[in-house]
């Protein structure tokens, strides 16, 4: 297995765990918890996906405007992949937001597609705007929004690689009973019916950057093999998220707990913090091949009080084998 060579360790975590650990102030955060023994129904299961499209709609409004958003430039250099690839490869961006992962993968490769899905509409309107703002027209003609909510809903069977696109049938009355359909014509309006109707074959990448993070635990294992059954056998997904012990998740309060390491904040959105151990059971239960698996640790100076924060996020970069 190749360790990852761009990300930043500009302190060890396993001291910043024992730090953790052994503060009382943060024993909170450690505690088992205890959710409230009620059923969930299928009434439960659509009021979550509403609240959640809600929550993310009210978000991407509010930072519609200013620069709340930076590029992820650095995801270049961390996933060269997505550069030094074949031309007219296929990317599918998970949770595209504003479009900060999809303008530099377009920016730095002018000879790959980019399929990108959110859950709001407010933020795929962002994204249009971002790209189409850019004044770039290739980039009009390689970026393909739609919206998805992958944790409920399907990707649809048009993004789903050949062999896959076998399995959906078999699969699909268990999706539904699961409160998970396919989505057949969630493509944006740029598309025509026809082309809708047309496989792509698969994609070539899966980016999920800081998105599974966004999800109920227990939605995860579903929604990765989702990410699954679009690859094309020996495909990539590059994985980049909220670590333990991130400096975001240690100022959340107890009331704020949704979870053990779950957090749901005062807007309705949730954060979910990863340890390696939790990573890899779920990306390889759902059939991928681990690559690489880091924590990226990473000290940066508030500039406003000069206060040192250190932040944990959690790279990786799985297969889907051959």
């Amino acid at each position: 297995m190749r360790k990852a060579e761009y990300f930043s360790k500009d302190f060890d975590w396993d001291e910043l765990r024992v730090q953790v650990e052994n503060d009382p102030s943060f024993s909170y955060h450690l505690l088992p918890f205890q959710p409230n023994p009620i059923s969930i129904s299928l009434a439960d299961e659509t009021h979550y996906a509403a609240a959640g499209s809600h929550a993310w709609n009210a978000f991407h409004h509010r930072h519609a405007s200013g620069k709340f958003f930076k590029e992820r430039r650095y995801l270049l250099e961390e996933f060269p992949e997505l550069v030094n690839c074949k031309e007219n490869s296929k990317v599918l961006e998970v949770g595209c937001g504003n479009g900060s992962t999809v303008l530099p993968i377009l920016r730095g490769n002018e000879n790959i597609i980019v399929y990108a899905c959110d859950c709001s509409n407010e933020a795929l309107e962002r994204v249009k705007e971002t790209v189409y703002a850019s004044n770039k027209v290739s980039f009009e003609h390689r970026f393909h929004p739609f919206c998805c909510d992958f944790s409920v809903t399907a990707f649809p069977t048009w993004l789903a690689c050949n062999p896959c696109q076998e399995n959906i049938a078999q699969t699909q009355q268990v999706c539904f009973s699961d409160g998970r359909g396919k989505s057949e014509k969630n493509l944006n309006d740029s598309y025509s019916l026809s082309e809708s109707r047309c496989c792509i074959g698969g994609v070539d990448f899966v980016t999920l950057i800081f998105t599974l993070s966004a999800l109920p635990l227990q939605r995860m294992p579903e929604s990765i093999k989702e990410c699954f059954s679009v690859l094309e056998p020996g495909g990539l997904l590059f994985f980049r998220d909220y670590g333990l012990y991130d400096m975001s998740m240690l100022r959340f309060e107890m009331d704020k707990r949704v979870g053990f390491r779950e957090y749901m904040r005062s807007d309705g959105t949730r954060s979910y913090f990863f340890c390696l151990d939790t990573v890899r059971n779920l990306f390889v239960g759902a059939g991928f091949t681990e690559l690489e698996l880091e924590y990226c640790c990473v000290k940066s100076v508030n500039r406003r009080n000069g206060k040192s924060m250190r932040r944990v996020w959690v790279h990786g970069k799985f297969q889907k084998p051959v």
